[in-house]
């Protein structure tokens, strides 16, 4: 999958507002490309883009790609919000245009990034922005100079990619679609396994061989860091080649953290271990660990209002992910002290929440209130099976509570946070890997 870039000039992105085809196109703006784009919506991130001299337009349109585009980068989501589009763009890359033009999705451009590269590739249902970002951290503090693609904004650097100089690469790498099978790992960090994306994957089955696929891309000399006492995982490792290191050797309860919870602990452990195939030393990797500010839209502190309210945003949107983040925010601010934890949830795509409605309602327990906007749809239709008002109703009868409450709009969520009288003593939690962080444009 070679693909010559200094004989690139121009490269096109389709879905440049993407968080990882974002990257790519940061990438290619820091090697003097002409970077030019399209997007559905505008956002945070195409306005970072257009700052840093990329030309993009709000609008998908066949039409917005310019006659000198060299390379063309799209989302593997586009068949999903313009099939037409989709279409276009598979039949430009068969045909006798592909001569003139590469055609190229975002998993298939990690391929070729991490083909000459010593790759350390993070997967996972759960942790693997955080992860990597860890990782990146240790190794960018030790001198390492490791080239960087994250699925988030890294804090201080207010980015998804750090051009490095050395041969590392550490990169995000997504199971959607089997994306992550595109990379050429030398180093492969397993979080964990579970269930997810159940609108593309059968069954966890499906999953874990997923992941076996992946892990056989891995050379002799390489290695797989997991948890090897995951029931998943333990299925997916069995029998492999590679060395397997076990990142609960690493775990330390006492590890010193800016950001709460046991699940991120556990996201260090991996990253220490990482560190020691480096030959880092283990008190270096920790003192850059207690440094860590997290990522954008991870536990992010979005600020306090006049009326003492702490405010946070985080991107938790899997049953498992929604409690352990919770659980963090309780390790922040104790029920026994007087603390009351408001959420504001979206749930995303209607296939995860009627697949995973048991588990979302058990994912809550260490909130006081849910207020439930409507399913994020993203890539799919409603065909009137799940609301978020069934995952009110699910919520308080596994509890026994009235805590939950679904609204129709973003404009009613915002009248009935209107209405309470928040103290110093409540913390708002906008979360889901939808749009809910939106509700704080009314906040502040």
């Amino acid at each position: 999958m070679n693909l010559d870039l200094s004989k690139i000039n121009s490269v096109h992105f389709i879905g440049i507002g993407g968080i990882g085809v974002s990257a790519i196109a940061r990438m290619m703006l820091s090697f003097g490309k002409k970077v030019t784009g399209q997007n559905t919506e505008d956002s945070k991130i195409i306005t970072d883009l257009k700052n840093l001299g990329a030309l993009i337009k709000i609008g998908q349109s066949f039409e917005n790609i310019p006659e000198d585009t060299d390379l063309i980068v799209y989302t593997i989501a586009i068949d999903t919000f313009d099939k037409e589009l989709a279409e276009k763009i598979k039949n430009l890359a068969k045909g006798e245009q592909a001569k003139k033009i590469l055609v190229k999705s975002y998993p298939e451009m990690l391929g070729i990034i991490s083909e000459d590269k010593n790759t350390i590739a993070v997967c996972g249902t759960h942790g693997k922005t955080t992860t990597t970002a860890m990782i990146s951290q240790i190794l960018r503090d030790n001198k390492k100079d490791p080239t960087v693609i994250v699925g988030s904004l890294l804090a201080g650097d207010n980015s998804n990619f750090i051009k490095g100089d050395s041969d590392i690469l550490v990169v995000e790498a997504c199971e959607y679609r089997r994306s992550f099978l595109n990379i050429n790992p030398k180093i492969i960090v397993i979080t964990n396994i579970d269930e997810d994306h159940l609108d593309y994957y059968k069954d966890i089955e499906d999953i874990k061989n997923a992941f076996r696929e992946f892990i056989a891309k891995v050379p002799e000399d390489g290695f797989v860091i997991c948890d090897t006492t995951d029931v998943n995982v333990k299925d997916v490792i069995k029998d492999i080649k590679v060395k397997v290191i076990d990142y609960n050797s690493f775990f330390d309860l006492g590890m010193k953290l800016k950001i709460p919870g046991v699940h991120n602990k556990k996201n260090g452990a991996a990253a220490l271990a990482v560190s020691s195939i480096f030959g880092i030393e283990k008190e270096k990797s920790l003192d850059s660990l207690s440094e860590f500010k997290g990522t954008w839209r991870r536990f992010e502190y979005k600020g306090e209002l006049s009326n003492g309210l702490k405010i946070y945003d985080d991107y938790a949107h899997h049953p498992r992910e929604i409690s352990a983040t919770l659980s963090g925010f309780r390790e922040f601010f104790p029920k026994k002290d007087g603390y009351n934890i408001t959420v504001v949830f979206q749930p995303h795509l209607f296939s995860r929440t009627k697949l995973l409605l048991g588990d979302f309602s058990k994912s809550f327990n260490d909130a006081d209130k849910v207020i439930l906007l409507p399913i994020y749809y993203a890539r799919e239709e409603d065909d009137g099976s799940i609301s978020s008002f069934i995952l009110a109703e699910e919520i308080n009868k596994e509890e026994n509570t009235t805590k939950a409450t679904a609204f129709n709009s973003f404009k009613e969520v915002e009248e009935e946070i209107a209405k309470v009288v928040f103290t110093n003593k409540d913390i708002l939690v906008t979360m889901g890997a939808g749009e809910a962080f939106k509700i704080l444009e009314k906040l502040f």
